[in-house]
């Protein structure tokens, strides 16, 4: 990690997705734990926590991703890390009172009650929920490693289907997009333009 922590506001403005990596770069155990770490400090309703993420570490695995699934994207193979997205749309039904167990008791009683009704029979809730949850991990980790030094890259071109065959995605979970971390060899083009805050913010309604 660096010496002097990059800023949070610094890791944002920074943060690009880069398509270069140095492919014979690895992380270290310990940076990998620190950003994984770091990733689970994001926000999911009610705590579930229901990320799960898969570390495609397999050299051949990434090699077949890449060439038969994936559009032939470089960082598949030459990041020092590609992580898979996922998330379990039922982990509200499983062991639910596990996610509060630092909370005090009438709270966690509280928000173990509501987390059943909330969720039960509204299964477009459950995957939105979860693809929510993605999302914001996703941003997490990208941030974490902006900052400690290492690029990023967020992908969704690859075969959605096949690559849950590669893992045995379990049939109760939710596919995201996979992200690749390492060392990045070529600066990203300048941003394409970010529209005017008057195109993208409302007051109290459109």
């Amino acid at each position: 990690m660096n010496e002097t922590p990059m800023q949070v506001i610094d890791a944002i403005y920074n943060r690009r997705a880069i398509k270069q990596f140095d492919a014979e770069h690895r992380m270290t155990d310990a940076e990998e734990t620190e950003l994984l770490e770091a990733t689970i400090q994001a926000p999911t309703s009610f705590n579930i926590q229901h990320w799960r993420f898969v570390i495609l570490r397999d050299p051949e695995l990434r090699s077949k991703i890449r060439k038969e699934f994936g559009n032939d994207q470089a960082q598949m193979t030459d990041a020092s890390l590609l992580v898979l997205f996922t998330a379990d749309m039922k982990a509200w039904n499983k062991e639910p009172s596990r996610y509060f167990s630092n909370a005090p008791k009438e709270v966690a009683e509280m928000l173990v009650n509501w987390m059943g009704p909330f969720h039960e029979g509204r299964e477009w809730l459950q995957r939105d929920e979860a693809q929510r949850s993605i999302g914001m991990a996703m941003q997490t980790m990208m941030l974490a490693a902006q900052g400690m030094g290492y690029q990023s890259c967020p992908m969704i071109g690859f075969d959605i289907e096949k690559v849950a065959q590669l893992i045995n995605l379990p049939a109760d979970y939710v596919m995201g997009p996979m992200v690749a971390i390492g060392k990045g060899t070529k600066e990203a083009w300048p941003k394409p333009g970010q529209l005017p805050l008057g195109d993208v913010v409302f007051e109290n309604g459109f």
